[in-house]
């Protein structure tokens, strides 16, 4: 399933920066950054749990926040792209 991780870290502190380092070092072990604070990630169900719980970890839910947005397995209509930075496929090939 197709899940978009969103997230808004205070960052006023040292700690906050410390806290935003944290969340988009985890989603990127995990998905494919799209915008600054915004990643797809391709997950199974333990997978997107297993991601869940780490970011929820990470925050301090006092001054920060996460959106998830499940786009399930059939995600490809679901997506509109329009302006610079061309997208992606998610299940395509990834060469490093």
């Amino acid at each position: 399933m197709l899940v978009l991780i969103t997230y808004d870290v205070n960052t006023e502190d040292a700690a906050g920066r410390k806290r935003l380092r944290k969340v988009a070092k985890e989603c990127v072990n995990y998905g494919q950054r799209v915008q600054n604070s915004v990643f797809e990630c391709l997950l199974d169900a333990a997978q997107y749990a297993m991601l869940k719980h780490r970011l929820e970890g990470l925050i301090d839910k006092g001054k920060d926040s996460l959106r998830f947005y499940n786009l399930g397995n059939r995600y490809q209509g679901r997506i509109e792209h329009i302006g610079a930075k061309a997208g992606y496929e998610p299940e395509g090939v990834l060469m490093l």
